[in-house]
This record gives structure tokens, C-alpha cells and sequence, in this order.
């Protein structure tokens, strides 16, 4: 776990954890503040966005950012890829091992030294596929 000192884990830093990993969705901040409401009707949104970026840097959780979007979290912290669909941005998990081979052409390609990477697929969900097809 990156950083030296140990993370206190208050009731709302539990909730949240607690909540992100009891789902696969990979929920937006405000998603997450719903549901940790539910258990929590006291906790604020800012409280939430605070303790997502304190477990995001200490790689208890992963931060999806993609470019044009709302920044998604995964309780998931292991690497692995994620879809999107880019109609009704649902985001899924690839569940397969990284692919070495990303990370030996990168480090041919450039002057860097690649200690991870990140990989996300585009495409259409079955439902909107489906949907298109309807039409």
C-alpha cells in the first residue's frame, strides 16, 4: 500500500469501502453517496469524494477517469481491464492477466521504465446492442 503511515478507517471510510465492494457496477461518487446514505443519512457528498480519492491513493480502490466522463470507482483494487459502452456508459470488468507484452512494447516505444498499466475497451453492451437493432 503506497504511503508510509497507516490509514485510520473512520465509520464513513468503512461505509464507503464497505459499499463500493458490495457492488460491480463501478458507481460515480454521487452513486456511492446514495448508497452510503442509506446506512450513513448524516454523511456529506464531500465526505465521499474526500474518502474515494484517500482509498484511491492508498490502492485500496481503483479511480476510472476517462476523458468527457464521470470519474467511476472500483472496489477492485488487483489490475485487470475494463468495457464501456459508449451509448449508456456502462463500465464492466475483463477479468483476464495483464498483458506483458503492453508493458515490453511501451518500454521499446519510449524512455520510460513501465511499472503498470491501465486498459479500457469501447464497444456496446448487449442491451444497447440489442436496442440498435430495434430501431
Amino acid at each position: 500500500m503506497p504511503g508510509s503511515k497507516r490509514l485510520f478507517m473512520t465509520a464513513q471510510r468503512r461505509v464507503i469501502l464497505e459499499e463500493l465492494k458490495n457492488t460491480s457496477s463501478h458507481p460515480t461518487a454521487e452513486q456511492i453517496f446514495d448508497l452510503a446514505r442509506a446506512r450513513l443519512p448524516r454523511i456529506s457528498l464531500g465526505t465521499v469524494y474526500r474518502n474515494l480519492e484517500i482509498l484511491a491513493e492508498r490502492g485500496m480502490i481503483q479511480q476510472l477517469a476517462w476523458a468527457g466522463t464521470q470519474k467511476r470507482y472500483d472496489g477492485n483494487p488487483e489490475s485487470h481491464y475494463h468495457v464501456r459502452c459508449l451509448n449508456c456508459g456502462r463500465v464492466q470488468d475483463i477479468m483476464v492477466e495483464p498483458l506483458a507484452v503492453i508493458t515490453e512494447i511501451f518500454e521499446r516505444v519510449c524512455d520510460y521504465e513501465i511499472v503498470g498499466h491501465r486498459l479500457e475497451a469501447l464497444g456496446l453492451c448487449r442491451r444497447c446492442l440489442e436496442k440498435s437493432r430495434n430501431v
